[in-house]
């Protein structure tokens, strides 16, 4: 893991980098998920162990080509451990994708169709960073205010359309999936009194 003096090594150069426990354990999954419910699996793991390991807050994303369940990658929260209040786990499995990938949208001229697959919905940012992203599917485990009741997180002004607003982009929105394995272990993040680390704690200037 990069230590903050390396990271601050150079003040204009930003770095955003998983766990070295992240990539390990990305080295070991199969290199396709047909089903999804395993990629919903792994990425639920993911932010268990983002948890565990004490490297994030408890939110993890998936990169997948939607019809093959080939895995690009999956992302997790980072946003304190990098000091960064953008590195929420989306931002950071579209921007590692695209990276990987050599793009800058994920669903450009001869690219087979890329699926976002998260622990839950996106928050404000987020959902933004999905519409600009090129993907064509978002698979969540959950949407609605229970993430936020259990947890604290503040998501932000979701547009009251969000679904639509996904529909007119045609990008295919898939909900509900091992939703109660998710919510279970934010119930477990909750338990733990690990930091909440909204800005301001959510609170209005």
């Amino acid at each position: 893991m990069h230590t903050a003096a390396a990271r601050f090594a150079d003040p204009f150069r930003l770095v955003l980098n998983l766990p070295d426990w992240a990539v390990a354990e990305l080295q070991q999954l199969p290199e396709c998920l047909p089903a999804l419910t395993d990629r919903m699996a792994a990425v639920i793991r993911f932010a268990r162990l983002n948890v565990q390991r004490q490297t994030g807050g408890p939110f993890a994303a998936g990169v997948f080509e939607r019809d093959s369940g080939r895995l690009i990658v999956i992302g997790v929260n980072r946003v304190m451990p990098l000091n960064c209040s953008s590195a929420h786990a989306e931002v950071m499995a579209l921007c590692l994708a695209q990276q990987q990938l050599g793009v800058y949208d994920l669903g450009g001229p001869g690219l087979p169709a890329h699926q976002l697959v998260v622990n839950w919905s996106p928050c404000a940012m987020c959902f933004g960073a999905v519409l600009w992203s090129g993907i064509r599917s978002l698979v969540i485990a959950g949407a609605g205010p229970e993430m936020e009741q259990i947890t604290g997180f503040d998501e932000g002004p979701m547009p009251t359309e969000w679904r639509a607003e996904l529909a007119r982009r045609g990008i295919e929105l898939t909900e509900d999936l091992l939703r109660q394995e998710a919510l279970a272990d934010f119930k477990t993040f909750a338990a733990s009194e690990a930091v909440v680390y909204n800005a301001r704690r959510g609170d209005r200037p």
